[in-house]
Parts: structure tokens; sequence; C-alpha cells
């Protein structure tokens, strides 16, 4: 259920609404699976998730579990005079399926400078092509997947994000006698970037980077 839902926010819909009306857990913890869910995406993309419960016993659960104090409930679908969303978040968004090939990788430049051309932001180019090479070149090295590229522009920001069909979350390694992180691809997305991380989804993983005007080469 949590990747379901991190996957129907990466699409970046106004606001992902779940009823659980009908919903079967187990024990009342598992509700928490939304709380994880808005906790992955709250930094990137950054989409409002609701509940919707017209059963007043599992309203009850929800509420018991802390669940509303990250993720909001509702008896019944809201409408917009009744939901809060942040209306000034205008995004420009552009997606790419790019074949598994080492073309990919200039490719995946070549969109990005044009993208950021279109949308007047060519400043955050050859950040966010660094950092969508680092992305593409692992998938290429560690799955057999094809990746698909998105790159989103906001008014103050941009995110570069890359999905593949592997479950393999990516993750920065550390030195096994220092401790200390290794060198590597990812370090480079660290060090270019505000936030970044990767996102598990029913069919794979997203990866992404937030980059602020302090990232910009």
């Amino acid at each position: 259920m949590r990747d379901s839902v991190i996957k129907a926010a990466l699409d970046e819909p106004r606001v992902v609404e779940v009823d659980v009306s009908n919903l079967q857990v187990p024990s009342g913890s598992a509700w928490t699976a939304f709380t994880s869910a808005r906790w992955h995406v709250s930094t990137w993309p950054d989409i409002p998730i609701i509940l919707v419960c017209s059963d007043d016993q599992r309203r009850a659960a929800i509420k018991r579990n802390a669940i509303e104090r990250y993720v909001p409930v509702y008896a019944h679908s809201p409408g917009d005079s009744e939901l809060i969303v942040d209306t000034r978040r205008v995004r420009r968004r552009a997606r790419a399926e790019l074949p598994a090939t080492l073309s990919s990788l200039r490719g995946s430049r070549q969109l990005i400078s044009q993208w950021l051309h279109e949308w007047d932001r060519p400043e955050a180019g050859i950040t966010a092509q660094t950092i969508a090479t680092v992305f593409i070149d692992n998938v290429l090295r560690h799955t057999s997947s094809a990746p698909t590229l998105v790159l989103e522009a906001g008014p103050r920001t941009v995110a570069v994000a890359v999905s593949d069909s592997s479950h393999r979350p990516a993750v920065r390694h550390e030195h096994a006698e220092s401790g200390a992180h290794t060198v590597s691809g990812l370090a480079i997305v660290a060090a270019l970037s505000r936030a970044w991380g990767s996102h598990p989804r029913t069919d794979g993983k997203t990866v992404w980077a937030l980059l602020g005007p302090e990232n910009y080469l």
C-alpha cells in the first residue's frame, strides 16, 4: 500500500486521495503505512496525501494511531472548499523514456538543456545534467532496465528524477574501516543538491535530487 501511494504521488496529481472505508488492516499500526508514504514524498514532490473513511470505527482507529498528525482524514471526499492545497506551486514537468544504452547519457543531457531553455531556466543546466548523468549511469550499471527521466522546474527549485524497474534502493556506501562515505556518483549528487533520495515504487524505484539556486554551477 505504501509504495502504491508513493507511486501515485510521483505522478504529481493535485492531491493523492485514498479511500480506506473498506480497507482491512492486520493491526492498528498498519495505518502508519500512510504516514510513511507522506514522509517519503514530503521533500519532493511534496504532494498532499489525504485519507477518506466513511466508517466511524476505522476513522477512530486511524486517529488513535496519530495518523492525522501527518495525513488528514475526512469522513467523505472533500470538495475544493474544504481541501487546502497550495495553489502557488506552479511547476513545469517533462518526462522521457530512454533506452537501456549508453546513448541515454548524452541524450538525457540534451533533453535537459532543451527543456530548461524552453522554461527560461538555463542556469540550472550544468548541475541538472551532471546529476542526471550519475542517476542514469547507475541504472545502466546496476540494473537491466531502461531509465525514465523526469525534470521539473518550480518557482525556486529544479528537480531531477530517474526511475527504473529495480527495487534495490540507491544508497551511499561507507568505507569498511573508516566509516566515511566513499567517493561515488551519489556522493557527487549529495554535494550538488539541496536534498536527494530514493523512493520505492510498486514497479521499482525513483531516485531524485532537488536543486536550489545555491547548487547551480
